[in-house]
C-alpha cells in the first residue's frame, strides 16, 4: 500500500497510542476481564512491549496500526501479576491474571507466533492490515522460522477472510465453553502458515 511504511517497534512517547489502538482492536474480547476503560488502558500501556511490535506509519509519521508477535524470549503483551496489581489491586490483579491465563499461547520451537493485528478504525479498509500482515511473514522468514501461526475468534470473520486471502489454513478449534461469557466469542481458530 502506497503511503505506508512498515517499521519495527514504536517510541516510549507512542504508548498511550499503542494501548488505545490495542483497546480498539480487543476491548470487545477483552473488555469484561479488564474493564474499566481508563484501567484497561493504563495496564495495557505498561506491558506493550515495543521489541515485539512491527509498526504501520502514514507519510507524516503517525502510527496508524502494528502487528505484535511472540517469541520464547517474550511478546507484545508481557507483564505479570505485579503489574495487574497495581492497577487493580491484588485481588482484581489476581482473578483477572487467572482468566487471562486461558487465552495465553506457548511458543512452539521453529514457529512464529503471531500475537495480534491493530489497525486505527480509521485506517481500516485501507490495506494496512495486509502490510502488516506481509511484514509479521517476512520477519518470520528472516528469522529462519518454518511457519506463522495465529489465532482468530469467531466473531471476527473480517480478520479470518484477511488471514485466508494471504494463505492461512485453520489447523485447530478451541472452545471455550462458560468462558464464552466472560470473552464474548465462542471459539478460536489456530490459524498456520507455512514458510
Amino acid at each position: 500500500m502506497s503511503g505506508v511504511t512498515i517499521a519495527p517497534g514504536f517510541a516510549p512517547d507512542e504508548g498511550a497510542r499503542a494501548a488505545r489502538l490495542f483497546w480498539q482492536a480487543f476491548s470487545a474480547k477483552l473488555g469484561r476481564v479488564l474493564a474499566p476503560e481508563d484501567k484497561a488502558l493504563r495496564l495495557i500501556e505498561s506491558v506493550l512491549d515495543p521489541e515485539y511490535a512491527l509498526t504501520a506509519r502514514d507519510d507524516s509519521g503517525a502510527l496508524l496500526g502494528l502487528a505484535g508477535f511472540k517469541t520464547a524470549e517474550g511478546g507484545l503483551t508481557g507483564g505479570g501479576l505485579r503489574d495487574m496489581a497495581a492497577v487493580y489491586g491484588w485481588f482484581g490483579g489476581t482473578w483477572r491474571g487467572l482468566v487471562l491465563s486461558l487465552l495465553e499461547r506457548k511458543v512452539q520451537p521453529g514457529v512464529f507466533q503471531m500475537d495480534g493485528i491493530l489497525v486505527d478504525a480509521a485506517a481500516r479498509g485501507r490495506g494496512v492490515g495486509t502490510a502488516l500482515l506481509e511484514a509479521v511473514i517476512a520477519e518470520a522468514r528472516a528469522r529462519d522460522l518454518a511457519e506463522v501461526q495465529l489465532d482468530v475468534i469467531d466473531v471476527n470473520p473480517r480478520a479470518r477472510a484477511l488471514y485466508e486471502r494471504v494463505g492461512f489454513r485453520a489447523i485447530g478449534e478451541e472452545e471455550l465453553g462458560p468462558f464464552r461469557h466472560v470473552f464474548g466469542f465462542a471459539r478460536a481458530t489456530k490459524m498456520s502458515l507455512a514458510l
